[in-house]
């Protein structure tokens, strides 16, 4: 241990949250109340912060993962089957559609026949169309990139076009010529963009009577995150975030209603052709695993995060696999391992290198199942997976699904899950949930929060200013508590079965709601010193603050936030700084609204987000206006600050 001098921009940021009670919904009359917050910021009493402590759970949940792969066992192995979403340009006296066992993929062995009827076809031909999700969002001048595999007796030539939803707009079109031969040909062809339709369609056409099969048909914007297959302003939004970890793909996607449609990890892996897909259950749509394990672990790289493998541990909804019998399992989650870490030369880890990723991944974290505790084989089905990742891999941290924050768990893990879905009063009362938690035992990871159901609507303010004042109690007590994320984190506006998620977006739109935004404004609080505060005030049982600092060669920060219907009057003095504030340079940030319920939306995407502002006044005793329902930051700048932090 320690100390140096820090340089002379330190980061100040307290969180205050204020909240009278059952007045967060609505007031008679505005108030203005009165409160003081301490802040020792010596460093004899700091506390470093985790750097893991912020992170994000991204779920394969209700159509939140998939690109544009189009393929024909969505309607299972039984064929002939529905050829959803695909549908006929014609009439039935012209094209006959079907589905058949044909394909050359041993693992999605069905196929589309098209036999063309019509010896004097309509103008513009007859076919198949694909609209997406809802719509594919063409956009003027961008290339999209169409692969497919076909097989025709005979010479046909195809016409691949980008139209509008009614195929009346013609954005992209291309002929390609499929060669007679009982063989499959994989065919690519790129499509550039001559106009913008947000609701488009991949469409098939030809004019030539004759039979022509499909399969595995693919259609992908050219400018993916790095080529990676993320729309770009999505990852945007979740590097905005700065996520120490990535947990994935579940949630309950990886438990299934039944086993036989829980994740599996080596059928998510390999060229997305020959990957079989499965039906989540639990959210009742299928998915062709487009996004697969390698695809989650390649994410986390992308965003500097610490990957985080949650995996099935014999354990679904309905059905669970004897620890007598469950030896299967944990060597498929050995072998789950060595793809990810093992040697380009490993079994596995050459699998990952065929991929194109040679180097391993860190993957030093996972999630023996998902909210499966009070299971009947859980906690042998457990210790199985314990005891063999821990012989195998002894740095990895392994994380329990069973909570020990009110009691000590019966048997060893590095972690335990903590998941918490309420209302907004009970969130904020749980500020203080791991204040009487034993510092003797595994960490905490908070890997589930949110305020839902009636106080969230599709993402509200309220919602976002009880999920703040929890979080502070996280970060007092982050000694114990090592993670937390919230939950969910994609929804399709098409689709929302789950209220709320933090982004929601559609095909060519995207918006935070506030619980997003609030989240952008604890991004720096990993790895930050943690100090001392208290609040005094009659209303001190509604009041919760934290208050952090770190070191950072352009800005400075305080924070606050009030969950009340009234107007505070807030006195903030600090100690221990050593340092004055300046009032040059020194900032505010607010996140509030007109009303505790409003929410963003496509219309008006920031109607609730933070908004930026000078600061008048600054110094080492503050006196403070926190609007009703707000959340304000305060980005102080100290004048050649001498704070010692102890290291």
């Amino acid at each position: 241990m320690g100390t140096k001098e820090a340089s002379p921009r330190t980061v100040l940021c307290l969180f205050f949250l204020f909240c009278l009670g059952c007045k967060c919904l609505a007031s008679e009359f505005e108030a203005t109340q009165t409160a003081t917050l301490k802040v020792d910021a010596s460093p004899q009493l700091a506390r470093k912060i985790p750097d893991t402590l912020f992170g994000i759970f991204f779920e394969s949940e209700k159509w939140t993962a998939c690109a544009y792969f189009a393929r024909f066992e969505a309607g299972g192995p039984h064929t002939p089957s529905n050829i959803d979403p695909w549908s006929i340009i014609g009439d039935d006296s012209s094209i006959f559609v079907a589905t058949d066992r044909t394909s050359c993929f041993s693992r999605n062995i069905v196929a589309l026949r098209m036999e063309v009827l019509c010896d004097d076809c309509p103008a513009g031909g007859v076919g198949i169309y694909n609209p997406g999700f809802w719509g594919m969002n063409i956009e003027d001048g961008k290339t999209y990139n169409l692969v497919m595999y076909v097989k025709s007796p005979e010479t046909t030539d195809l016409t691949v076009s980008l139209t509008s939803a009614d195929g009346s707009q013609n954005l992209a079109s291309a002929t390609v010529t499929v060669s007679g031969t009982s063989n499959w040909t994989k065919l690519e062809q790129k499509l550039v963009a001559k106009g913008t339709n947000r609701t488009s369609r991949l469409q098939i056409t030809t004019n030539k009577k004759g039979v022509v099969w499909f399969d595995q048909v693919s259609l992908m914007p050219e400018d993916t995150y790095k080529g990676h297959g993320f729309r770009t302003e999505l990852i945007s939004m979740l590097l905005d975030l700065k996520p120490r970890f990535l947990r994935f793909p579940g949630g309950c996607f990886v438990e299934g209603d039944w086993l036989r449609n829980a994740f599996r990890w080596r059928e998510s892996i390999g060229p997305w052709e020959e990957r079989p897909g499965h039906f989540g259950d639990v959210w009742h749509y299928w998915t062709d695993d487009g996004l697969g394990y390698y695809e989650f672990l390649q994410l986390a790289e992308d965003l500097g995060a610490a990957p985080i493998w949650v995996f099935n541990n014999g354990v679904s909804h309905n059905d669970e696999v004897d620890t007598v019998a469950i030896a299967p399992f944990v060597k498929d989650v050995l072998d789950s391992l060595e793809f990810a870490r093992g040697g380009a030369n490993s079994t596995w880890g050459s699998v990952r290198a065929s991929m194109g990723h040679p180097e391993p991944f860190p993957v030093k974290y996972v999630a023996i199942g998902n909210e499966d505790c009070g299971k009947k084989f859980y906690r042998g089905n457990y210790l199985k997976f314990y005891n063999a990742i821990r012989q195998a891999y002894p740095d990895i941290q392994m994380i329990s699904n069973c909570d020990g924050s009110s009691r000590p768990l019966d048997h060893p893990a590095d972690l335990y899950d903590f998941h918490v879905y309420t209302d907004s009063k009970t969130l904020f009362n749980m500020r203080s949930t791991f204040d009487r938690t034993s510092r003797s035992g595994p960490k905490a990871f908070v890997s589930e929060y949110a305020v839902w159901r009636s106080d969230a609507g599709r993402g509200s303010l309220l919602a976002s200013l009880a999920e703040a004042a929890f979080l502070t109690g996280l970060e007092n007590n982050s000694d114990i508590v090592q993670m937390a994320s919230y939950a969910p984190l994609f929804v399709n506006d098409n689709d929302q079965t789950w209220n709320p998620d933090a982004i929601v977006f559609n095909s060519w739109q995207h918006y935070g709601t506030p619980s997003y935004w609030m989240q952008t404004l604890f991004r720096e609080s990993s790895g930050a010193m943690i100090h001392p505060s208290k609040i005094s005030s009659s209303y001190s049982g509604s009041l919760a603050a934290s208050a952090i600092t770190w070191q950072d060669s352009e800005n400075s920060f305080l924070r606050v936030v009030n969950f009340g219907s009234d107007t505070v009057s807030l006195t903030i003095s600090t100690s221990g700084l050593q340092a004055s504030v300046n009032a040059l340079g020194s900032t505010a940030t607010v996140l509030t609204s007109g009303n505790v319920m409003d929410e963003n939306s496509f219309s008006n995407p920031t109607k609730v987000a933070p908004v930026k502002s000078a600061l008048s006044n600054a110094a080492e005793q503050m006196q403070v206006t926190l609007a009703p329902h707000s959340f304000s930051t305060f980005d102080l700048a100290l004048a050649q600050s001498k704070l010692v932090a102890e290291m």
